[in-house]
């Protein structure tokens, strides 16, 4: 009858202060081996990620439009560095329904075009280019107008117009720009072969008088600029 009450009486005991500390350890470690590999993967697929939204975003534009039978403009505001759905209300002020933050530039870029990228064709769809708004927009109570956007305006027939209403089509790019440690190993590889010339230049068997001397004294200002 004592051994079974003594049984009973280790087995609600729970676990010891070692056993919890060991387990707490383990996690511990597992988790300070994955979080780089989480966070390269999640940085490796911010290019990916943004594209979708912004096309999710620009699907939701698409049925506002039907739904509510009027013209709902989708806007990449490359100031703001932001993606906006704004409701025309017919006559009265356009007013800002829905805003989506982008990833910072050095992360994403959408307004430039990567130069290692060909442009598809077919289809010979235009490139995305940014304009000065005139059409402004009211945020809350603010007005906002006169910032570096791409707009397409969904109206409630189906169609995508700009604000010309003349239909529209565009290649929206989605990229990780070069990161900085390619940027130091290029200019590193630059500085170098600008060195060369000089010293080409100096022995006599260069061409360029006057000029590299100059170029590389610019070069190396733009070298250390990357070591910061």
């Amino acid at each position: 009858m004592r051994n079974r009450l003594h049984k009973a009486g280790r087995d609600n005991s729970g676990f010891s202060m070692t056993e919890l500390l060991v387990v707490l350890g383990i996690i511990a470690i597992m988790s300070v081996i994955s979080l780089p590999y989480i966070v390269n993967y999640k940085k490796a697929y911010k290019s990916e990620d943004q594209a979708l939204k912004v096309i999710d975003m620009m699907r939701e534009a698409g049925q506002l439009a039907l739904n509510r039978r009027r013209t709902i403009r989708f806007e990449i505001d490359f100031t703001d560095n932001a993606a906006l759905i704004i409701d025309e209300n017919g006559g009265a002020a356009d007013t800002q329904i829905k805003k989506l933050p982008l990833e910072m530039t050095k992360d994403v870029r959408m307004d430039i075009i990567p130069a290692t990228i060909s442009k598809p064709n077919p289809p010979n769809y235009n490139d995305l280019a940014a304009s000065t708004d005139t059409l402004g927009h009211l945020a809350g109570t603010v007005t906002v107008t006169g910032h570096s956007v791409w707009a397409a305006r969904f109206r409630s027939d189906g169609s995508v117009v700009n604000a010309a209403n003349v239909p529209i089509n565009a290649n929206i790019y989605s990229w990780p720009p070069i990161s900085r440690e390619a940027q130091r190993r290029e200019a590193k590889l630059k500085y170098a072969r600008l060195r060369s010339l000089a010293a080409a230049e100096r022995s006599g068997t260069g061409n360029t008088t006057g000029r590299i001397s100059s170029q590389i004294n610019n070069e190396q200002d733009w070298h250390y600029e990357y070591q910061i």
